[in-house]
């Protein structure tokens, strides 16, 4: 837990520098690898709830990262995108992300690092509720 804290702090840290807010970093990641979804697909995969990924996506779209628009044929959901500028914050945000991972794995071997991986991997995939697989 302690692991999870202090890496959780760094990267808070992190995005406030480049004007994200928590919560931000994991939309920004999941629209980046996989483009246009859906709010509920987004609050599924991010672990958020629906409510509070609406709240989230209404600040980024005022901030021009997302664009959140109907497509044809279903007027009940909006699909969001990332704009340029959400899409430039993304890709810093991963620069962050790999920083900060460099700098918490620097003293572990690449055998050490791939068993880190294949765990952590065993732990997700044991908590998730739906029978997921963990990316």
């Amino acid at each position: 837990m302690k692991s999870q804290a202090l890496f959780s702090r760094r990267v808070l840290s992190e995005i406030s520098k480049i004007g994200l807010s928590s919560g931000q970093p994991k939309i920004l990641d999941f629209l980046l690898q996989y483009g246009e979804a859906d709010q509920k697909t987004i609050a599924a995969h991010c672990e958020i709830e629906q409510t509070t990924v609406g709240s989230i996506l209404l600040r980024m779209e005022s901030a021009g990262l997302v664009l959140r628009r109907q497509k044809e044929g279903n007027r009940r959901s909006l699909y969001v995108s990332l704009t340029s500028a959400g899409r430039e914050k993304a890709e810093k945000l991963m620069d962050i992300f790999r920083g900060i991972e460099a700098d918490a794995t620097a003293n572990l071997s690449v055998q050490e690092m791939e068993t880190l991986n294949r765990l952590l991997s065993q732990i997700c995939i044991a908590l998730q509720e739906d029978g997921r697989v963990c990316v």
